[in-house]
């Protein structure tokens, strides 16, 4: 598909690809709503395949940060970045700099931060050269590991599943997959340990699956975790997990993770629904991350009391979802879709109210 019409069928205002030779930066911004707010969304760097997988990445994340925003109440709309690269040999100071020149052209029309593969230090380079960036360590003024309020928004949106499908939010009984020891999932699966539940969990990396283990979790191959017999599947990895390939595997009653964009297809919602499977809607649930720099760009400065008090809703806001798809007799995508269109629809009509300066 032509990059235009691929903007066109998800409804992005803008697409930047960006290079600078001297530090092998080779980079996408994707911008896809500002109608509540300006561009917010993290910078991801991954060594990917083709141009044209970074440039799915990046429409397709950009999309989930306007809904996430949206949903978590914040006045921001949904932006990415990613860099074509491998973390672990690619990152520098002079590449990070450089994208920062990129971003403060735009003068405030997008910010970002952390995402999978990069890390807060990034950003502190960047920092030198643009304003427009967050999730900065605590010693530069940021609200620190952006990955702790997104693992208790998962942990939270866990418990809110719980209660919705079996009545209590008790997890002490409960077996959970979880996909991903990384930033997040390990951060989760400790909370899921201190709750009680059984954990099964993979990685692809090796000192992720020693901390698993140590944890006192059983350790399964990564293409097995979609066969686990279990309540709840977790992925907090990457994104497109439930797809053609994995969904006649699941074996659990809940999917609820961290991960962003793990429906491959919007019909993939369907299917699970069909396959007596709650979906927690992932934008939703890993909001948590987005919620921290979200606050702190407020005047007052960041507060992590009330970074930790707004992801906490995520809870009643999912309930409600959930409640909306039962009366509605539609999927919980699609129910957590309307809520943000709703409001989209609503600020973008009060913006047309005339104002004199």
């Amino acid at each position: 598909m032509e990059i235009f019409e691929q903007m066109k069928e998800h409804g992005h205002e803008q697409v930047l690809f960006l290079q600078e030779q001297k530090t092998d930066l080779k980079a996408i911004i994707a911008i896809h709503n500002t109608v509540l707010g300006p561009g917010l969304g993290g910078c991801r760097m991954w060594d990917y395949d083709s141009e044209d997988d970074a440039l799915n990445d990046v429409l397709r994340l950009s999309k989930g940060m306007t809904y996430k925003a949206g949903i978590s109440g914040e006045d921001f709309g949904g932006g990415k970045t990613v860099i074509w690269g491998d973390p672990e040999t690619h990152r520098t100071e002079g590449l990070f700099r450089a994208l920062g020149r990129y971003i403060n052209s735009l003068g405030g029309r997008y910010s970002t931060g952390t995402d999978v593969g990069t890390m807060p230090e990034d950003f502190v380079m960047m920092r030198k050269e643009t304003p427009y960036v967050g999730a900065l360590p605590k010693e530069y003024g940021g609200g620190g590991d952006s990955s702790i309020p997104t693992a208790y928004g998962t942990f939270v949106g866990i418990k809110a599943s719980c209660k919705y499908l079996y009545g209590s939010e008790d997890l002490s009984d409960k077996k959970i997959a979880v996909q991903g020891l990384g930033k997040v999932g390990y951060k989760l699966a400790r909370q899921l340990k201190e709750a009680g539940a059984e954990l099964v969990g993979t990685d692809v990396v090796e000192e992720n699956i020693n901390r698993g283990k140590e944890l006192g979790m059983e350790i399964v191959e990564p293409d097995e975790i979609y066969d686990v017999d279990c309540d709840i599947f977790s992925p907090n990895a990457l994104g497109a997990v439930i797809n053609d390939d994995t969904i006649d595997r699941f074996k659990c009653d809940i999917i609820c993770g961290a991960a962003n964009n793990v429906l491959a297809e919007k019909r993939h919602s369907k299917e699970l629904e069909d396959r007596n499977i709650l979906y927690a809607p992932d934008y939703l649930v890993n909001a948590g991350g987005m919620i921290l720099v979200c606050d702190e760009m407020e005047p007052s400065g960041y507060s992590e009391e009330r970074t930790m008090k707004k992801t906490e809703g995520i809870y009643d806001k999912l309930l409600e979802v959930f409640e909306i798809a039962e009366k509605e007799g539609i999927t919980t995508d699609k129910a957590a879709d309307r809520l943000v269109e709703k409001r989209i629809e609503t600020v973008g009509t009060i913006g047309t109210i005339h104002q004199d300066n």
